[in-house]
């Protein structure tokens, strides 16, 4: 048996990917590691992250690494794919020689031919789930067709392209009946969904469907855009238990004057309403946003303008990325990148400082409260939970004491906040 080291670096939709490409290696007989820190088997497969420079840079690092391995003789074979690889592939080649074939995001079923395999397109809605059995990122389109002044996104994946309704809900059910409570539903923006194949916006009927997926306990949506908002929508997540109070809503800025140079086709007005809107619609509800700090043109009045407004919004989640100069983008191209890497990061660490005592204080709210939570691990003297407002990886966490407390990984058990710190929070279960 052929042994196959998989790697992914990025974001949750790589990861997708990866699952899928993975299943059909299994498929055609090999043994499959993922994310090893070494390489254990023949050959190693790097799914690669090519979004900003910190990412692209972390890509090459890791190729580099198992580059290294196989001049040892650790591993035999070294392949890349993935967004990096899209995007710069003939110069991959020039400079890594190391590597034996480069691939771009979408060309899994070379990379399993080459590797002596037919394709399986009956797996067409299958996974190897890399992540705790309990939930799933649920993809479910590719691509974006807005022209965002920073993004090479769009350069990467193309077009938005939606998966039909009918094959998502069949991933779904396939899913439950793998034991999989809660879909983390993804796209880089899940707004579109459906406007290419059903000439309409569709995201709130798919999420009605999954909602009443027989075993699917939570549904979060994560990476909406502002412009064009679907607000039919928030009935859905009003009508539905099971569709979490929580939605990743990517911001970027307030002042009128960016939004503008940064295109996002939206207003400071129309993104007060928004926000308004879903606080009244859904109760409760928690919303995640990003930030972006330095982008050209940004004035000390432009920054200041944003981080008021972050004080005033008081949002549940917030994370913030100093500009990157990505070749190719509509502000590479028309914008000098004039703001030092300095200013950039004062000024994001000024609007996360703003952020961390927001979220103490939101946090400090939820102690006495009985919250629903999902138990993801155990760690050292702690069971590792999340809530209904919390995503893995990016968002806080409840630490469960082992000691005094009954819980079970993968399983769903009631809390009584005990304690809470900016990110965390603290809990006893309710017995």
């Amino acid at each position: 048996m052929k042994k196959i080291d998989v790697v992914t670096l990025g974001c949750s939709k790589n990861l997708v990917d990866s699952e899928s490409l993975i299943k059909q290696f299994e498929a055609g007989g090999f043994s499959v590691a993922h994310d090893a820190e070494t390489p254990k088997g023949d050959i190693a497969i790097i799914n690669t992250c090519g979004f900003i420079g910190d990412a692209k840079e972390e890509s090459i690092e890791t190729i580099l690494n198992f580059a290294e391995a196989k001049k040892r003789g650790d591993l035999k074979k070294l392949f890349v794919m993935g967004c990096l690889s899209e995007r710069y592939s003939k110069q991959l080649k020039e400079e890594l020689p190391e590597v034996d074939a480069i691939y771009g995001k979408f060309d899994w079923k070379k990379i399993v031919e080459d590797l002596g395999q037919n394709y399986r397109a009956d797996l067409i809605n299958e996974r190897s789930l890399t992540t705790p059995g309990h939930y799933a990122y649920f993809k479910i389109s590719e691509g974006c067709n807005r022209s965002c002044s920073y993004c090479a996104i769009p350069l990467i994946t193309g077009k938005h392209q939606s998966k039909p309704m009918e094959q998502l809900i069949d991933e779904a059910e396939g899913l439950a009946a793998q034991g999989v409570k809660e879909l983390q539903v993804i796209a880089q923006d899940l707004s579109f969904y459906g406007l290419d194949i059903y000439k309409q916006m569709k995201l709130a009927e798919l999420t009605h469907k999954i909602a009443d997926v027989k075993g699917i306990d939570w549904v979060r949506l994560h990476y909406a855009y502002p412009a064009g908002f679907p607000y039919n929508l928030l009935k859905v997540m009003n009508e539905h238990p099971n569709v979490c109070n929580y939605i990743d809503i990517a911001l970027q800025h307030i002042s009128d004057p960016m939004l503008k140079i940064m295109r996002r086709n939206v207003s400071k007005a129309e993104t007060y309403k928004l926000i308004e809107r879903m606080r009244n619609d859904v109760p409760g509800i928690h919303l995640r946003t990003t930030m972006i700090t330095g982008h050209p043109g940004e004035t000390e009045q432009d920054f200041k303008e944003m981080l008021d407004f972050v004080k005033e919004m008081r949002f549940e989640r917030l994370g913030v990325f100093p500009y990157s100069h990505e070749e190719d983008t509509h502000a590479f191209r028309n914008y000098k990148d004039d703001i030092p890497q300095e200013v950039k990061q004062e000024r994001a660490d000024a609007i996360m400082e703003v952020q961390e005592q927001i979220s103490w204080e939101i946090n400090q709210e939820k102690v006495g409260s009985e919250m629903k939570v999902i138990v993801d691990r155990k760690e050292e003297d702690y069971y590792v939970a999340r809530t209904e407002f919390d995503s893995p990886e990016v968002d806080p966490e409840v630490l469960i004491p082992v000691d005094g407390n009954e819980a079970k990984v993968g399983e769903f058990c009631q809390v009584k906040i005990t304690d809470a710190e900016s990110y965390d929070l603290f809990g006893a279960v309710v017995k």
